[in-house]
């Protein structure tokens, strides 16, 4: 098709917009509908505020669509540079000098006049921005952003990230977000990553996090909590509702560490491990449902579902209590120097001898002296048996050489030995 014919197709386009401009001022109840569910599935659980949060935002978007109407009959500030481009009403309206960008869908990039390396795909896509190498690929993406250096994909992604035009601050910054809804509330927050439906939702000032799964680290990871990592359906979901303060954990599985409220420095993998301590700090659980239904701080869960029987600190867990065997290398034919010796009770714990049991601590510091002793015994005796083997090998060898010399005598007397006489008899 020659370019004379796509400018006739732009300009129609154009003018068909302009006709329906005063039939859609706002849009149907049903259509808000579906933009506040996204599309998600009724029966799957939301993060509480999120359509009490969406009502604002939509009352801006409806502000500013009143606001950019009178725009479309803005007169046209003139030719583009030749390496921007633009399709969609008043998409790249405000450009001026900046090159390199590309703005598709209405009011995409509207704002852009001087930045150059962004690429918006969508209704109202970086509508604000006026900073440079951004991209934003759904409707509402980057919506307010005036930082450079984002990338949004999905309906409302990064939709009120802030930030600072000068990127020397740091602020809203080397963001990434997948998914409708991911990282819709970021300001501030930098360097974040959120793949996912609703990744990070929440998260508002924070910085470092990242989040792979639908709703990880939806509620989890809020204002100013940075250096956390989910990954997972609902991984580090966090408590719904609640002002969560919670920093540098890791949470590797669906629903592991779920319901953090202001614990820290936790490390998950598992699905659901972890899921229920939302005050505990330091914690470690490695296995499905490892560590969950408890509360507490600096717990070490390994193995399938292994956890305690109620909350607890402090307190180290190895494998289930049915296993019916436990091997541990290193152990075995390695002495100890001192100590005291180790019991296993019945249900798996470890540790020493009570006070007044049937072995007193007494008895068994005297069985210690007493194998101490025999060691050192047997190391004697080891000692004389190995000065005795060389005693006997020195005279075996001493009689070995008076044997030779006895041999080498008898053979000299044979040689001078005088020879029989003959004697007649007459």
């Amino acid at each position: 098709m020659g370019a004379l014919s796509v400018r006739t197709l732009v300009t129609i386009k154009q003018n068909e917009n302009r006709e329906r401009k005063n039939t859609q001022s706002m849009y149907p109840l049903n259509q808000i509908k579906t933009l506040v569910s996204c599309g998600r599935d009724p029966a799957r659980s939301l993060p509480l505020r999120r359509g009490f949060l969406l009502i604002p935002l939509m009352l801006v978007c409806f502000g500013l669509s009143q606001q950019l109407q009178a725009a479309v009959d803005t007169p046209d500030p003139g030719a583009k540079p030749v390496s921007d481009t633009a399709d969609g009403q008043n998409a790249l309206l405000s450009i001026t000098t900046g090159i390199h960008n590309s703005g598709f869908g209405f009011d995409a990039l509207l704002s852009n006049s001087n930045a150059s390396f962004s690429t918006a795909v969508g209704s109202a896509a970086l509508l604000i921005s006026n900073a440079p190498e951004n991209v934003a690929v759904g409707c509402g993406a980057l919506l307010v952003n005036v930082a450079p250096n984002n990338t949004a994909v999905g309906t409302f992604a990064l939709f009120t990230n802030s930030g600072d035009p000068d990127p020397d601050l740091g602020l809203g910054v080397f963001n990434v977000a997948v998914g409708a809804n991911a990282m819709i509330f970021n300001t501030i927050g930098s360097s974040n990553i959120a793949v996912g439906e609703s990744a990070l939702f929440n998260n508002t000032t924070g910085s470092a996090n990242t989040a792979v799964g639908d709703v990880a680290a939806a509620s989890g990871v809020g204002d100013d909590n940075s250096f956390n990592t989910a990954v997972g359906t609902a991984a580090l979901f966090g408590c719904d509702g609640c002002a969560v303060v919670s920093n540098s954990n890791n949470a590797v599985g669906a629903g592991a560490v779920q319901n953090v409220l202001d614990g820290g420095f936790n490390n998950a993998m598992g699905v659901f491990a972890l899921s229920d301590n939302q005050s505990g700090s330091g914690n470690v659980a490695i296995g499905d449902a490892a560590g969950a239904g408890i509360e507490g701080s600096f717990n070490i869960y390994i193995g399938f579902g292994v956890t305690g029987p109620g909350d607890e600190d402090n307190t180290i867990r190895i494998g289930d209590t049915k296993d019916v065997a436990c091997y541990i290398g290193g152990i075995s034919g390695a002495a100890a120097t001192g100590g005291d010796a180790v019991f296993v009770d019945a249900d798996g714990k470890l540790g020493t001898a009570p006070a007044g049991s049937p072995l007193s601590m007494k008895e068994m510091l005297k069985e210690q002296q007493l194998v101490q002793e025999l060691k050192a015994t047997t190391e004697r005796q080891a000692a004389v048996i190995a000065l005795q083997e060389g005693q006997i090998k020195a005279l075996t060898a001493s009689v070995r050489q008076q044997a030779e010399q006895i041999q080498k005598v008898s053979a000299q007397l044979e040689m001078i030995r005088p020879t029989p006489r003959v004697v007649e008899n007459r």
